[in-house]
């Protein structure tokens, strides 16, 4: 069965994408832990990020700490979040969202943004931020399906 995720790589789901490469794609949360939070996914389908080849895994990994130096800049914060759960959707994905503390990383405060523009305005700032720092695979990303 195909997952969100790669209904949203497709483009047969909208998505506010800030990164595209032949293997990983990046896209905002709908429901972000702070503004910028992102999702971090390999096109390939796989569950489990413990199930998944090496050189993908490690490709992933670089693209979130891309995105992370990403989020850093636009936000101006102390340090970029990681958190790799997997239970929202069977197909691998790693959070990466600006953090000020501990307490950004609670999940149960986490809610669907309902301010489309909000959505939007993080994707821009972040994709910004990207091509400040030299990551081209920002470059066309688009928002929508």
């Amino acid at each position: 069965m195909t997952t969100v995720f790669s209904r949203i790589i497709t483009r047969e789901l909208p998505g506010l994408f800030v990164w595209q490469d032949p293997e990983i794609v990046a896209f905002l949360s709908i429901a972000p832990l702070r503004p910028g939070h992102t999702l971090v996914v390999p096109r390939r389908e796989v569950d489990r990020w413990t199930d998944i080849d090496g050189p993908l895994l490690t490709r992933c990994f670089e693209v979130a700490q891309a995105v992370g130096q990403g989020v850093q800049r636009a936000w101006n914060a102390p340090r970029a979040g990681l958190v790799v759960a997997g239970f929202e959707v069977p197909h691998l994905h790693i959070h990466v969202a600006p953090v000020w503390d501990m307490t950004d990383f609670d999940f149960s405060k986490a809610k669907q943004e309902e301010d489309p523009s909000a959505l939007t305005g993080a994707a821009v700032k972040l994709r910004a931020a990207l091509l400040e720092l030299g990551y081209e695979q920002a470059r066309g990303c688009t928002s929508g399906a």
